[in-house]
Parts: C-alpha cells; sequence; structure tokens
C-alpha cells in the first residue's frame, strides 16, 4: 500500500514536470504558414481585362475554386508566429462571362501598400476595386525631348510584339 501511494505521487509529479516543460520560455515554436502567399506586388501587376491564364501566371493557382461561383477565386494565407497569434489575409479575384479579370476585393488594393493604409500616409487613400468599365485618367503631358522619361518612353514605343508559338498537343496513339 505503501509503496503504490509513493508510485502514484512519483508519477504524477513526473507528469506535471514533463507539462511544464511544455510551455518552458526558451523553448523554439515553429511559424506555421498556409496557403497562397500573396504580395502587394503581385496585386500591382493584375489589370483589368486579364484572362484567367495571365492571373494564374501572375498569382499562381487559387487555394478555392467554388464551383457554384466559377467566375471566383480566392487565395488565402494565413500565418501562425512561434507562440504568437494567427493572422490571415484574403484575396477574391472576380472575372466576368468572357473570362476576363473584372474586380478584386479583399486584404490588398491596386496601388496601396499595406503600410500605407495603416499609417496613414500621403496617397493611401483607399483605392477603388479594379473595374473594366471605369474611364481613363487624363492623359500625361509629353515628356520634353531628349529627357531620360522620352527616351524610355521611346524604347517602349520601338518593342515589337512576336507572337509565342503555341505547340501543337502529343497524340496518345500513333496512326
Amino acid at each position: 500500500m505503501q509503496n503504490t501511494k509513493h508510485l502514484l505521487s512519483s508519477l504524477t509529479l513526473v507528469g506535471l514536470l514533463a507539462l511544464a516543460g511544455c510551455s518552458f520560455p526558451g523553448v523554439y515554436k515553429i511559424d506555421i504558414q498556409q496557403g497562397n502567399v500573396v504580395t502587394q506586388d503581385m496585386i500591382d501587376q493584375l489589370r483589368p481585362g486579364m484572362t484567367r491564364r495571365q492571373v494564374r501566371f501572375i498569382m499562381g493557382n487559387p487555394l478555392l475554386v467554388d464551383t457554384f461561383h466559377a467566375n471566383r477565386w480566392d487565395y488565402l494565407y494565413s500565418i501562425q508566429p512561434g507562440g504568437g497569434e494567427r493572422q490571415q489575409e484574403r484575396m477574391s479575384i472576380f472575372f466576368n462571362e468572357n473570362d476576363q479579370l473584372a474586380s478584386l476585393s479583399g486584404d490588398f488594393m491596386p496601388g496601396v501598400s499595406k503600410d500605407q493604409s495603416i499609417l496613414g500616409t500621403p496617397g493611401a487613400a483607399p483605392a477603388a476595386p479594379v473595374d473594366s468599365t471605369a474611364k481613363p485618367a487624363a492623359p500625361e503631358a509629353p515628356a520634353k525631348p531628349g529627357s531620360t522619361l522620352d527616351q524610355i518612353q521611346r524604347s517602349v514605343d520601338d518593342v515589337k510584339v512576336i507572337p509565342v508559338p503555341t505547340p501543337t498537343p502529343i497524340e496518345a496513339a500513333p496512326q
């Protein structure tokens, strides 16, 4: 009887010490990342009228493609730093009936960095969703002849578009 009490109290003490060691402040805990990493640079590259292929090239494969909403792609990203609070970001991309980019919604907006939107620095006005029916902005004044901007514009204007050949599909069974 005495031996059993001593054994039970020893096991209880060892169990409590083991549990206390799990939350010891010096123990390293890993960061847990899940989903698609979406950056402001990726969002800034999106333009109205882009095809699904072009959007997939920039953003990667969407995490969620809803069967009932085929024109919507969802990108989710969450990170939980070791021992810290979980943070989550969400981005939804909408296509029109012609499979072209129509609008965006979520935690990122075109042209506004997260730092600007949080700190409220100049130029951090909330951006409107990308809309293919929006009127273009007023034209900019032309660059002065011989300036760096003029040289850049000329080099851009001189670029020749070369179509990328589409490979023919390989047949599974020769005839």
